[in-house]
């Protein structure tokens, strides 16, 4: 067994009171935190605690007080080795010179100079080799952030092999935990020094022992002591055969080690980011293995699974998860389709994949959702991450986004995008040939390829991305999905699917009276529950024959409940019937909370309020559907997530968009509109019912009326609804749309490459479901036709090797057509409109320019009101009054419409009603106002808002349209100005606020009149000062509008950089240059 290790002690001065003993110094005290995790967690044969080598604290002396010194010197078979650390600016020796008063450690020191000068040489050498290499390479990184492992260290450790041992009970029993220790151990100053030997590649065998000592223990040297060390260096060379005192050489080295200055950075900081690049640095090279075990926490750095505790409050993933995050396909970095009931978790794994991507791949990623809502929302939730961790989150949802996106050189963006936007990104990196950037793209609600023009798009947007880049993985997920293998032969994917819910749920449904248990071992689906114990009044049966109050009070106030309704004025008349039986106990329910929403709905309605929620919010009670404003609906979310709100009745909308489950969800009938409900519908709706850490189990109700009662069991017992592909369906949107884009980015430029192209299609998948009259390749030769037909394509012909060959090629109308995602059965019909409005724009306002990015996809849907349309019109000036006769809807209709005359002028309707349109668009942007326009026109809160989000997005589109088109550059800078302005339609000096995720109208004229007026003042903010400023705004709301804030100035920043650095590049092709 080898022997303990000498302690060397200072050694008080004669006549000097005896120090203070101190109590053993343990890890936590005198170890860096990575230290410490590596002391707390072990490992295989490694004690839970090390010994202890250092420590800090005060020692007086006469020569004042010095703090943070560190020093202990082992010898073992008299060799000796010591790492010095001060981070002390004092004269370290003072009056208050133990080491050198210790005569009998000098007299050894010398005793082994002079009798063994080969074995100390050799031993000193190898130490100075060990210490090197024994530092990982994410020095590399400490050196460039002038960081500094820990304030104290010693370290006492042995090689036989070099002449020196290690006590068996010494928890660093091999070279790589001594290297850690080393690492965790040493202050900055010898980091920084450490790494500068090894980016210079100093050749140690060329120095003395003794100059290795002294370089060893030497801190970060400033420009005067590299000229010392200069000095020092060239003394021992030009004198190789003088053996110098090794006491001499040892006290110099600790004397500059106390002299050298210490960087004034905050080391705790410092320090975190070296272990998280490190961290980065090491899942980075084990993600790319095939490996399984792949690192601390699936590859990621551990502060990744730290800030999942800290922001949502997640510790521990569920077996399923772990087991998706290990599967092998994933490591092999092959296409994965997952499904899972609602609730089960499934975002986890997808943003814990899309870390992966981005801090250990380092490629970009793209995130499609189905909402507008749901990607602000995601923002919101993954900002703190992009801050914390280094990555940008960049919104692409309405009119919001870049084409293509700025090529970042530094961090790594993470597109959040709608399906719109999403197709729009992918053509435009595909245009650009960046779209091997893009190592990842994440599809939520991946049945959504079922569902009209909006599934065609998301089929488009898969196909390409499959078809153009090899090295770019799809996940996608889905609590929906039947015909997977259709969807799995498409993309390519292994398929992942557990019936795992964190949170049992039970469904029932209810016929008269009686509640039934859905039971597919039962003969008809139904096994009889319970009988409602309610007491109702005749006056109650006929207000409410279902029962709904009856089984909404079993739940509210203490948990929360959902009643999904057919129609959105159904939603208002339950909430209104719910109040008015109710006992007015229920109103004491967190009052005063439910008066400060009521005051937060009143100023978002500039001192009006819509009076059901007046009457139903006191009740903890309201209705959610599409009729409320974005404000108000936000604000009535958060109450209910906060349970301000006990129960909501809402439409079927809310079970696809934002997360709001409770312990009950009640539907109202199985219907949606006029139309019998889907089993994938059905599916989305209770799967709101059990909230995961809140709930012991959910519940679902389905009403059913005895007609209905076969249509019931069929549905509950039929699987779901298979997945088909809309690009015929919808044909202009989907099929047309496609060949076009393909010709335009040169993916297929022949009729037999478009062919090629569509069989890699869900289309092409499933195209023994065609009809038997036309083959696909047939659909593609007349998609095509008609295509050249409408001057969007032209033929070719390419001569090579006189082999004459035809190929296709895209008109500038069809470019433009394509870039701004314009629909093709409108897009002739806005080149024209945009090409007389050249004849006589008028600009005396923006009536006429509103007119032209009024969507036609709203058009149908618009019954005018003549006496408002004849108000409106003649509150018009002179000028904007001939822009209605421009585009043809003379005075003389509209006076005749209004009086009820008979019309013999032929008027184009789609005309008159565009331009009633425009004219509520034109009120809107004059007042900013929702309420008092939805009242000028008779029109619903909802309506109006849904017309401005969708005139905003069709704004962007006809810029991205006149963008390709010369003919059409006047119009450029009119439609992003009035793009911004339809986007947020609020007063100027509001909208740098508002372009902050989060940040709707209400919050930010809160935010505005505290003094937050930009970017720049919501960044910096404290979150605890906002949430004292600023009125019913939570703690976890203040520091996710500060992470929003933050991340979108980074972003910014980081754009002007990219320019800046663009704008001074050299040019490689400088004409007179090799």
């Amino acid at each position: 067994m080898a022997e303990p290790p000498l302690a060397v002690r200072r050694r008080s001065r004669l006549g000097s009171a005896p120090k203070r003993s101190r109590p053993p110094v343990g890890p936590s005290a005198a170890c860096s935190p990575l230290a410490l995790k590596r002391a707390n967690t072990g490992g295989e044969g490694v004690p839970a605690q090390r010994p202890v080598r250092g420590g800090t604290g005060k020692r007086k002396g006469d020569g004042g007080v010095q703090e943070g010194v560190c020093w202990g010197f082992g010898w073992l078979q008299k060799n000796l080795i010591v790492i010095y650390c001060n981070d002390s600016e004092e004269d370290m020796f003072g009056d208050y010179n133990s080491f050198c008063e210790d005569d009998s450690l000098l007299a050894q020191v010398l005793d082994t100079e002079h009798t063994r000068p080969q074995d100390a040489e050799t031993d000193v050498k190898a130490a100075g080799e060990f210490v090197l290499e024994g530092l990982p390479s994410g020095i590399d990184q400490r050196k460039q952030d002038n960081s500094s492992a820990s304030e104290t260290g010693v370290i006492c450790g042995g090689d036989t092999e070099h002449g020196f041992q290690t006590p068996e009970n010494d928890p660093l029993d091999n070279k790589e935990d001594l290297g850690d220790s080393l690492l965790d151990e040493l202050p900055s100053s010898q980091l920084l020094y450490f790494a500068e030997m090894r980016t210079k590649k100093i050749d140690m065998s060329k120095c003395s022992s003794l100059d290795k000592i002294w370089r060893a223990s030497s801190p970060c040297p400033d420009s005067e002591h590299k000229n010392r060390s200069t000095e020092f260096s060239s003394d021992l060379k030009s004198d190789s055969c003088k053996n110098t005192s090794l006491k001499d050489h040892l006290k110099n080295a600790l004397t500059e080690n106390a002299k050298a200055q210490t960087l004034k950075v905050s080391k705790t900081k410092q320090l975190k980011e070296a272990i998280l690049s490190e961290e980065i640095c090491v899942a980075r090279k084990a993600i790319g293995s095939s490996s399984v075990d792949i690192g601390p926490f699936y590859g990621l750095p551990s502060k990744v699974k730290d800030l999942f505790w800290q922001l949502r409050g997640i510790e521990t993933l569920y077996e399923w998860q772990h087991d998706c995050l290990t599967l092998e396909c994933l490591q092999q970095r092959k296409n994965l389709i997952y499904s899972l009931p609602t609730s089960g978790g499934k975002t986890l794994v997808a943003e814990i994949l899309i870390l992966q991507e981005l801090l250990c791949m380092q490629k970009d990623v793209l995130m499609i959702l189905p909402y507008v809502a749901i990607v602000q929302e995601k923002v919101w939730g993954l900002s703190n991450f992009g801050i914390e961790l280094g990555f940008l989150v960049e919104e692409y949802a309405g009119s919001k986004g870049r084409f293509p996106p700025i090529k970042r050189r530094c961090k790594k963006s993470l597109y959040i995008a709608t399906i719109e936007k999403g197709h729009m990104l992918v053509n435009s990196l595909i245009e650009t040939d960046r779209i091997g950037d893009l190592g990842l793209v994440v599809v939520d609600e991946l049945h959504m390829l079922g569902e009209g023009s909006r599934g065609a798009t998301l089929e488009m947007t898969l196909a390409k991305i499959l078809y153009t880049s090899k090295s770019t993985h799809i996940v996608g997920m889905s609590a929906t999905l039947n015909n997977v293998g259709d969807l799995q032969k498409f993309l390519q994917a292994e398929y992942y699917t557990k019936n795992f819910r964190p949170v049992e749920l039970k469904e029932y449904i209810k016929i008269r009276d009686t509640i039934y248990e859905v039971d597919s071992k039962a003969e008809n689906g139904f096994t009889f529950s319970r009988l409602l114990n309610f007491k109702y009044s005749s006056n109650l049966k006929k207000a409410d024959p279902d029962h709904i109050i009856a089984l909404v009070t079993e739940v509210i106030p203490k948990y929360s409940c959902l009643i999904f309704c057919p129609t959105k004025k159904n939603c208002e008349n339950v909430a209104s019937m719910v109040c008015k039986y109710l006992n007015k106990e229920f109103r004491s329910h967190r009052e005063k909370e439910k008066q400060d929403l009521i005051k937060d709905l009143k100023n978002i309605g500039n001192g009006s309020i819509c009076p059901v929620l007046k009457q139903t919010i006191p009740f903890g009670v309201a209705y959610h559907h599409s009729g409320l404003t974005n404000d108000e609906r936000k604000s009535i979310e958060e109450a209910y997530s906060r349970g301000v709100l006990c129960l909501l009745a809402c439409t079927a909308t809310l079970a696809a968009g934002v997360n709001l489950p409770a312990r009950r969800v009640i539907l109202r009938a199985p219907y949606v509109a006029n139309d019998f409900l889907k089993k994938n519908q059905y599916k989305q709706m209770i799967g709101r019912a059990g909230r995961a850490g809140i709930d012991n189990a959910g519940e679902s109700i389905l009403i059913v009326q005895e007609k209905d009662k076969h249509l019931v069991q069929d549905l509950v017992t039929s699987p779901l609804e298979n997945c088909y592909s809309n690009l015929l369906p919808e044909f202009t949107k989907g099929m047309q749309n496609l060949l076009l884009s393909l010709v335009g980015l040169r993916i297929a430029v022949t009729q037999e490459e478009v062919y090629n192209f569509l069989c890699h299609t869900l289309l092409g998948v499933q195209q023994q479901l065609l009809s038997k009259e036309k083959s696909l390749s047939e659909l593609v030769k007349d998609g095509l036709e008609s295509l050249i037909e409408k001057g969007l394509l032209t033929v070719k012909i390419m001569e090579k090797d006189q082999n004459s060959k035809t190929a296709l090629a895209i008109t500038r109308l069809g470019k433009a057509a394509y870039k701004g995602s314009i629909d093709l059965s409108y897009c002739n019909l806005l080149y024209k409109e945009l090409k007389k409005g050249l004849e006589g724009l008028v600009l005396e306002s923006s009536l006429h320019l509103l007119y032209l990015a009024t969507p036609y996809d709203m058009v149908s849907n618009c019954s005018p009101n003549w006496m408002i349309y004849l108000r409106q019109f003649n509150q018009l000036s002179a000028a904007e009054q001939t822009v209605a006769d421009m585009v043809g809807v003379p005075e003389s209709f509209i006076a005749k419409k209004a009086s009820g005359q008979a019309i013999r002028k032929n008027v184009d309707s789609a005309s008159v009603n565009r331009l009633y349109l425009t004219f509520i668009l034109y009120t809107l942007l004059k007042e900013t106002n929702i309420w008092s326009v939805s009242e000028k026109f008779n029109l619903s809160r909802g309506y109006v808002q849904n017309l401005l989000t969708s005139a905003a997005s069709f704004a962007s589109c006809v810029l991205h349209f006149c963008e390709e088109l010369e003919e059409f550059w006047v119009y450029k800078a009119l439609l992003t100005e009035l793009t911004k302005h339809l986007t947020y339609c609020v007063k100027t000096e509001l909208i740098p606020l508002m372009e902050v995720a989060g940040v709707l109208e209400a919050r930010a004229k809160q935010l505005y009149n505290a003094g937050y007026k930009t970017l720049a003042h919501l960044a910096n903010a404290n979150p605890e000062t906002l949430v004292k400023t600023i009125e019913h705004l939570s703690r976890r709301q203040a520091k996710q509008i500060v992470s929003s804030a933050k991340m979108l100035l980074t972003e910014k920043a980081e754009a002007l950089q990219e320019e800046v650095e663009l704008l001074l590049k050299v040019p490689t092709d400088i004409p007179g240059t090799s």
